[in-house]
């Protein structure tokens, strides 16, 4: 198993993403375990001498005025994490969670929390090992960090909360005890400062943000793909992709869409066979607009992605300690804020994809607007074609407007108004995870149909098959391999199934990049 290192400081979306789903492990940096170790040793320094230090000698939040003894410093932590474990609904995502530890021990690697360095080596045990806390989804309001999912993931650490472990190819819940006695850990006990310092923190906002952004990359070359299926079926210009155009508009988005889709077309004979007796002189929007449209979004996600690699580098608790300087600071860097907000326009930003792959979904089926057979079917009538996979896809479309109302703008006070305003990024990021699914979905229909026109567009001017473009051939070619011509109505959900699995696993993606390079 591949280990990355943790320093607190060069942690990266891909690196992430590679933890999270293709298993690999994580390591504590020679420099961090210095920095840890020397963080502590002050922390031991301030009980030792009865300095006053929020949340090591005094109380939390409105009990910041209550003076803690010295011999109730761990009974003190522990009780923080019994109490705040309140969390409600359904667990997290195993791979939240997932990234969630890692993320958490990033942070706690900078060496800025004054943990032991046992405690951050317990936790990082737990993610190369995949025992997953089970956390509920339920309770963060975003701004003294996500402290209900972190409450949880220590109660776990301390073996005294529930986890998932890995047997096999399967997940299954046991009690944390028993997992981490079967791996040879012994459960944490908590020491001054180590129950604030793991919970302070918007650890589950920020792995809901990573992965979101990292999965909506994908997404966006996805998009390219599907929509230039669309062009191709519908016989449209690629006049609109001429980089003379985006070159006098030049927005890095826009620009790489137009590339992509000028690659997966080159050569098309579908789109030779019209490009001098076709009369229309513009296409619609949803087609001669792709690069301005999915160009915006990719500049959103790659926007959300900067701010998430500040985030996921950050030291996020409080109070913070600077060893070098020995003193103890009290702020506001647990503070959910800058995460709520690129959430809320992360959701945004991959909702437009849908929205207008769903426009091109209803060109495909409409008879009226693609000149193709209605709903895409030869025996209409009898059969219905496609014609529902665009209410499914409308269906969606619709909800993600209803998701992508903002979170970010609401505040409640909680803690006797001690905190008074809340990030609810927490919020941001369940909306923006639905979202993320939504999208996807949408994105497969559109190829579903897409490959299915292409079979129509490719026979219109006579008996001899014409080809596609380079790109799109190689997609409509994964997407025949595993989903067949449908000449006869046959139940749609296992379709859409399918193409939802070609777009998740990245086939789509790769097929096209087999044959025309990496896509920008």
């Amino acid at each position: 198993m591949k280990q990355y290192p943790l320093d607190g400081n060069s942690l990266t979306l891909d690196v992430l993403a590679n933890v999270v789903y293709e298993h690999e492990g994580v390591l504590l940096s020679a420099t961090a375990r210095k920095r840890v170790k020397k963080a502590q040793r002050l922390v031991e320094e301030w009980v030792a001498s009865g300095e006053t230090v929020y949340g090591v000698t005094t109380g939390f939040g409105e009990f910041a005025n209550v003076r803690i003894s010295r011999s109730h410093i761990e009974e003190l932590q522990e009780n923080l994490i019994l109490s705040h474990a309140a969390g409600a609904g359904d667990p997290l995502p195993p791979d939240i969670v997932r990234a969630m530890m890692v993320l958490r021990a990033n942070a706690l690697a900078k060496g800025y929390s004054g943990i032991r360095l046992e405690t951050l080596e317990l936790l990082v045990r737990m993610i190369n090992l995949d025992i997953l806390p089970v956390i509920p989804m339920q309770g963060s309001v975003g701004a003294s960090g996500d402290l209900v999912q972190l409450a949880h993931l220590v109660l776990a650490m301390m073996g005294k909360g529930k986890v998932w472990v890995t047997t096999g190819k399967e997940r299954t819940i046991t009690d944390s005890g028993t997992a981490l006695q079967r791996a040879k850990l012994h459960p944490l006990r908590l020491s001054a400062k180590e129950g604030l310092a793991l919970i302070n923190g918007t650890q589950m906002m920020t792995a809901y943000a990573a992965l979101a952004a990292w999965r909506g990359r994908n997404l966006a070359k996805v998009a390219d793909i599907t929509g230039a299926l669309s062009v191709e079926a519908l016989r449209g210009s690629d006049t609109p992709y001429d980089d003379r155009i985006h070159r006098l508009r030049p927005y890095k988005g826009q620009r790489a869409v137009a590339r992509n889709l000028r690659a997966m077309m080159k050569g098309s004979e579908i789109r030779e066979s019209h490009r001098y007796d076709d009369p229309r002189v513009q296409d619609a929007y949803s087609l001669r607009c792709i690069p301005q449209v999915h160009g915006a979004s990719r500049d959103a996600i790659e926007y959300v992605s900067q701010i998430v690699s500040i985030e996921m580098n950050s030291a996020t608790d409080n109070p913070l300690i600077l060893p070098d300087e020995r003193i103890h600071l009290e702020g506001g860097n647990f503070h959910g804020q800058p995460i709520a907000l690129a959430l809320d326009f992360l959701a945004i930003g991959l909702a437009e994809l849908a929205n207008i792959a769903e426009r091109r979904i209803e060109r495909l089926v409409n008879g009226t607007l693609s000149g193709l057979p209605r709903f895409l079917t030869e025996k209409g009538g009898l059969h219905s074609g496609l014609m529902i996979a665009q209410y499914t896809a409308a269906s969606l479309v619709s909800e993600n407007k209803v998701l992508c109302h903002p979170a970010s703008v609401d505040s409640i006070p909680t803690s006797a108004n001690q905190e008074d305003h809340n990030s609810m990024g927490s919020i941001g990021a369940h909306k923006v995870w639905k979202v993320l699914d939504n999208v996807q979905t949408v994105l497969a229909i559109e190829a579903l149909c897409g490959a299915q026109g292409l079979d129509f567009a490719r026979r219109i001017n006579g008996t001899t098959p014409m080809k596609a473009g380079k790109g799109t051939e190689a997609a409509y070619q994964a997407i025949r391999s595993r989903i067949p011509y449908l000449e006869e109505d046959r139940v749609l959900y296992d379709d859409i199934h399918k193409a939802v699995k070609l777009v998740r696993d990245s086939s789509l993606i790769k097929a096209v990049e087999k044959h025309i390079g990496v896509l920008q």
